[in-house]
């Protein structure tokens, strides 16, 4: 009986073949497996434990395990789960306040972020968008504020001059949240706003529109009326200079929503989703806009 060679080799990633920027490391892009026959790929779930969860490591594409031995920042309501001995408290709270001082610069975004403390391992993930993290090597990192989940306390964070988004300075590791694979591009490029998730080593992007297709008095009517065929694609973000850009694979942006809030819904001690459930009264486990504002 004649055996067939094995496969050849996946081709290697661009990225491996090109010098990165220095300060930002892009991570590895795992190679394609050979095929394999469908019965081979039904496979049962796999079972964790405390142990056998992966070290600051993708648990699937949709969640991402942490190995805590210290602090760690994260961004309410995207822990689901955890081993060990933590703790979990509100961002300006008691003993971390003089930790925060030195790498927490965001008050806009404070009531957001959480400190958990202790050692066990803690499970993250986002309404199953793609996750990653990425390394910082002494480098600084822009990222769309809700897309940021966590970061190592060895960072610093601080709010950007363009609206809706946060830089991470120094060295250390953070999780990001993608609606869709993310791709790395280098300037000089236009990007979507809807498609960028952040930027690193470069400079903040500038504001470009498509003034050959609306300047004028018929411009003016497309922008009022959508009469002529506004296409979508006036404005984009203009990068130049070195570094990197990151892309999602989508124009879909993430839906923000108020994070740390106990929501009406089925399955919420407080919720009034159930059926012949009696409305839960406002303010009740959450305290409401109180809470939000004092980091409870």
């Amino acid at each position: 009986m004649s055996s067939y060679p094995p496969p050849p080799p996946p081709p290697s990633s661009p990225y491996h073949d090109q010098p990165t920027q220095p300060g930002f490391v892009v991570p590895p892009v795992p190679p394609k497996p050979a095929g394999q026959p469908y019965a081979a790929q039904v496979e049962a779930p796999a079972v964790h434990d405390a142990y056998s969860l992966p070290v600051n490591d993708n648990v699937s594409p949709y969640a991402f395990s942490v190995e805590l031995d210290g602090s760690y920042f994260l961004q309410k309501g995207k822990m689901i789960a955890y081993y060990g001995d933590i703790t979990f408290r509100g961002v300006g709270a008691g003993m971390i306040d003089r930790m925060l001082g030195m790498h927490f610069n965001s008050p806009m975004h404070a009531a957001d972020w959480v400190v958990a403390q202790g050692r066990g391992k803690l499970l993250l993930a986002d309404r199953s968008f793609d996750l990653n993290s990425y390394d910082l090597d002494d480098g600084n990192l822009t990222v769309r504020s809700g897309n940021l989940l966590a970061f190592d306390p060895t960072l610093r964070l601080k709010q950007s001059i363009i609206p809706g988004f946060l830089t991470l300075l120094g060295t250390g590791r953070f999780v990001a949240a993608s609606n869709g694979p993310v791709h790395f591009v280098e300037p000089p490029i236009r990007v979507d706003p809807q498609a960028l998730v952040g930027w690193a080593d470069c400079p903040a992007p500038c504001h470009h529109y498509d003034h050959e297709y609306l300047h004028g008095v018929v411009g003016g009517l497309r922008r009022l009326t959508g009469i002529g065929g506004a296409s979508g694609e006036e404005h984009q973000f203009e990068f130049i200079g070195a570094g990197q850009v990151l892309l999602q694979s989508s124009e879909q942006l993430m839906a923000e929503r108020a994070v740390g809030v106990v929501e009406n819904e089925a399955g919420v001690p407080t919720g009034s989703a159930h059926a012949g459930s009696v409305p839960a009264q406002p303010g009740l486990g959450n305290l409401g806009e109180l809470g939000r504002r004092f980091g409870l």
